[in-house]
């Protein structure tokens, strides 16, 4: 399947009662299943903090976590903002404010402190107009919109592929059985190995161990390094299917 690896944020969207207006941070690699056993209850896999308190609705997701870790630690730092060592100095809940509010603001504070501000990272806004954030995020952290959640598909015949017609990098020249990076507009040919590629966009960075993006050594045009490194594993946008969140809700006459 294709890989997600996903921290999400739910609200309630329970008319009246003790429910409404309450959210929830989890982490999930397929957001689609995930909202569609919170809403079904614990006995669908649903989470006991959700359990009776739905519909749950899904605000958002952030997306593009080179691993499980560190996809968990983001929950985790979201969820328990003032007990995480990533937040120097976590803001305090307003007198009032709503529980979406806060965990808003928190988001673009989270996506700003290391280790994850030099991650690849992507935020998926589900409702038609996301609100703006208090803080802007990283420049390099992509924002999408879109009312739709992703049905993975399966790959077919895609994945890491190794370079085998014998052309070298663009940067070091050697040939070796090692994936390339290649850029994505037509007409450049730039194919060079990761390693090469990061010491050219690590270059204005020296301290720093992973790139952010940089100028493509072919074209000059931007390029983000992790959208370099999702096209070159096959994890590019048209493996995901996107549909609409009705598909996903379990009806009214379902136990929540």
């Amino acid at each position: 399947m294709a890989a997600m690896r996903a921290v999400y944020l739910l609200r309630s969207a329970a008319p009246r009662g003790r429910a409404r207006g309450r959210i929830y941070v989890g982490f999930t690699v397929d957001p689609r299943r995930r909202l569609r056993q919170h809403n079904g209850g614990r006995r669908r896999g649903g989470a006991r903090r959700t359990s009776g308190r739905g519909p749950w609705e899904m605000e958002l997701f952030v997306h593009g976590f080179p691993s499980d870790v560190a996809a968990l630690r983001f929950e985790w730092a979201w969820q328990h903002p003032n007990s995480s060592h990533r937040l120097l100095a976590p803001p305090p809940r307003r007198p009032r404010e709503q529980p979406i509010s806060f965990a808003l603001r928190l988001l673009p504070r989270l996506l700003r402190a290391p280790p994850w501000s030099r991650l690849p990272l992507r935020v998926r806004w589900l409702r038609p107009a996301g609100p703006a954030l208090e803080l802007a995020p990283p420049p390099h952290v992509v924002q999408e919109e879109g009312a739709g959640l992703p049905r993975l598909k399966r790959r077919k015949g895609r994945g890491l592929e190794v370079e085998r017609t014998g052309r070298g990098c663009g940067l070091c020249g050697e040939v070796q059985a090692t994936p390339l990076l290649r850029c994505p507009r037509p007409r450049c040919s730039m194919a060079a190995h990761p390693p090469c590629l990061a010491r050219l966009f690590l270059a204005p960075e020296p301290l720093q161990l992973l790139p952010l993006g940089g100028a493509c050594p072919g074209c000059h045009a931007h390029l983000l390094w992790g959208d370099l490194i999702r096209r070159c594993l096959g994890e590019a946008e048209p493996e995901e299917e996107w549909v609409e969140p009705d598909d996903v809700i379990i009806p009214s006459s379902a136990p929540t």
